[in-house]
């Protein structure tokens, strides 16, 4: 059995677990579980129902005769709040509306009458997967833990999907082992009073993009103030990202707002047309409580920085990784200032902006103003006329479009009018992937093409929500590597609660060529002063990653000596070696590279006598 190594961690900020059925067999299986430095949560039995690591500022529990509730991770319930409705609790579907409810960022378990129910976010923040051992269902918070008690290796076609740049929408969203079940976040997992017998029930849906401006904004006003209230309400010290921009701003004018003292961290770019640390200052200006701390930018990490180094236990191939020092590289120095927890405005991108593809479906029912906007965008994207009537017209249904994408891996990068208008960024690979690799990436995408249904009929919407599951499946293991760094993070743009408000806005005004996140402007104003709102623009670290390619290519080179990927026969090793000598060649710029290096680095994580990959 492969053991966690010293990253497992039990600090703030990195909780996971696993759960058990109230079954004799299941209290075997747990013990396999084990950990040294461990908790556990018991069963009214007195058997094992949760086992993990937590924090006691991390979870709530409430028991009341044979049911049990635990919310773990950033909620404010109140302990007796939690114990009353668990002394009601009379069927499990009862707690959807619970989970719809409460602001924050959670799991929620329950067990009732012998059966457990499990669920994470609907942002996918936090996750949930089960599998079957010992002929009990076991749930956990990360799929590696159970794949450490099966003995379970990765799954080769798993790993070829995840070279893919983009993997879309539902392949991102798989579990990398065969035998492990992940549930989608919209959904919880319901195992039976047997044990074994196991169900997902839906409990959440995304609200109609219906509601006027003028009335959201007061609405998501305040579930900001609660999302970053839970994270500021017990006082002490918290730092937060403060670069200038609309979301950073936003979270530290409402955590000055707070009980808590607010240290501000600017980290400048090193573009000289970077304009983040103006901004930051002009903010400052308003927030004379608030301690500025302004970084050195060329002390900063670049891109592609301590790939080799890394040794996180990561359950899944993330691109985080090649920000990874870049994101940690402050940590030490504001947990030095007193701080206990660290704000972002990670997630504004993707709620308070919203994909242009909603224009598809207004232009049929409002033609007369889609078409004055989409001049505008046309404008703002430089896109071409051609492209974006053709992009206007297609009208593939998603499983379509999927299938069309499957037979076309090896052409050029999709024009960013038809990514931007359609169901999203058609997936492509590159000359170093194999044809074995691409022929079981094509096999998967097909598979998928034939069953699966869009996250919402509406394509504007559809592309939202995968944009906002593809950012917290990086951001969700960030969150576990700060944690390790001894400052946990937290986002709280990407509460379900601020996803909900933010997305019931009407797109015709959450989006538009005219205005730069007017649905925050409007929402923040008179907390924001009118002088910070109007940055209509942020900076893109281009530079940074362009030097990380120069600076660090003898580093890429010595990922690819040896490469997992390349034993695997899922890359040409070689072409990889070339392209980390030339960092200037065409497309690097782009990217494209990110998906093979997640996996590669993944990859070199696990476990070299446990790494044997099973065919398909």
């Amino acid at each position: 059995m492969t053991e966690l190594h010293e990253s497992a961690g039990t600090g703030p900020g990195d909780a996971h677990f696993a759960v058990f059925p109230d079954r004799a067999d299941a209290a075997a299986v747990a013990r396999s579980f084990a950990r040294p430095g461990s908790r556990t949560l018991a069963h009214a039995s007195g058997r094992p129902w949760l086992v993990g690591h937590w924090h006691d500022d991390e979870i709530i529990t409430a028991n009341a005769g044979h049911a049990r509730l635990a919310v773990v991770g950033c909620c404010p319930i109140d302990a007796d709040e939690l114990r009353r409705r668990t002394a009601r609790l009379r069927d499990l579907a009862e707690l959807d509306a619970l989970a719809r409810l409460l602001p924050g960022s959670f799991h929620l378990v329950a067990a009732l009458d012998g059966r457990i129910r499990v669920q994470g976010t609907a942002s996918g923040l936090r996750l949930v997967f089960h599998a079957e051992i010992q002929g009990a269902r076991v749930a956990a918070t990360r799929a590696d833990t159970l794949a450490a008690v099966l003995g379970l290796d990765p799954d080769l076609e798993e790993v070829a999907v995840r070279l893919l740049w983009p993997a879309p929408y539902p392949l991102f969203e798989t579990s990398l082992w065969r035998a492990i079940t992940a549930v989608p976040p919209q959904d919880a997992v319901v195992v039976a009073a047997d044990g074994r017998s196991v169900r997902h029930t839906r409990w959440w849906t995304p609200p109609d993009p219906v509601r006027p401006l003028a009335e959201a904004a007061s609405l998501i006003r305040q579930t900001l103030e609660e999302a970053v209230g839970a994270r500021t309400h017990r006082g002490g010290v918290v730092s937060c990202d403060l670069s200038g921009g609309l979301d950073s701003t936003s979270i530290c004018f409402l955590a000055d707002r707070s009980p808590a003292r607010v240290v501000a961290s600017t980290w400048p770019g090193r573009d000289p047309a970077d304009t983040d640390l103006a901004w930051a200052e002009r903010a400052m200006g308003y927030l004379p409580d608030v301690e500025h701390m302004v970084w050195d930018p060329d002390a900063s990490p670049l891109v592609y920085e301590d790939l080799l180094g890394i040794d996180d236990l990561l359950d899944e191939p993330t691109i985080g990784v090649m920000d990874r020092s870049r994101v940690l590289h402050h940590l030490p120095g504001l947990a030095a200032r007193g701080s206990r927890l660290h704000l972002t405005g990670i997630g504004g991108d993707h709620v308070a902006w919203c994909s242009e593809a909603y224009y598809h479906r207004l232009l049929r029912t409002r033609p007369l103003f889609a078409l004055r906007q989409m001049r505008g965008f046309r404008a703002l994207w430089q896109w071409p006329l051609g492209g974006t009537v053709r992009a206007l017209a297609d009208s593939r249904p998603y499983g379509k479009w999927l299938a069309d994408a499957a037979g076309h891996l090896r052409g050029p990068l999709p024009p960013s009018v038809a990514t931007g208008l359609g169901w999203g960024m058609a997936p492509r690979l590159f000359d170093w992937v194999t044809p074995e690799a691409e022929h079981m990436a094509r096999r998967a995408l097909l598979a998928a093409a034939a069953r699966v249904s869009p996250l919402h009929p509406n394509r504007g919407l559809h592309a939202d929500l995968e944009q906002i599951r593809s950012c917290t499946r990086v951001i969700r293991q960030w969150d576990r590597m700060a944690a390790r760094a001894g400052l946990p993070m937290a986002s709280p743009f990407l509460d379900d609660r601020v996803i909900e408000a933010f997305l019931a806005v009407r797109p015709s005004e959450r989006i538009t060529p005219w205005r730069y996140k007017p649905v925050l402007s409007a929402a923040m104003r008179g907390i924001v002063p009118d002088a910070c709102l109007r940055r209509a623009n942020k900076a893109t670290a281009a530079m940074d990653a362009a030097d990380g390619l120069r600076q660090h290519r003898a580093d890429l080179v010595a990922l690819w000596e040896g490469s997992r990927l390349e034993e695997l026969g899922l890359v040409d090793g070689a072409e990889l070696r070339r392209l980390a000598r030339r960092p200037a060649s065409p497309g690097l710029s782009d990217a494209i590279l990110y998906s093979t290096i997640a996996a590669e680095v993944w990859l070199r994580g696990t476990d070299r006598s446990h790494r044997r990959v099973h065919q398909p």
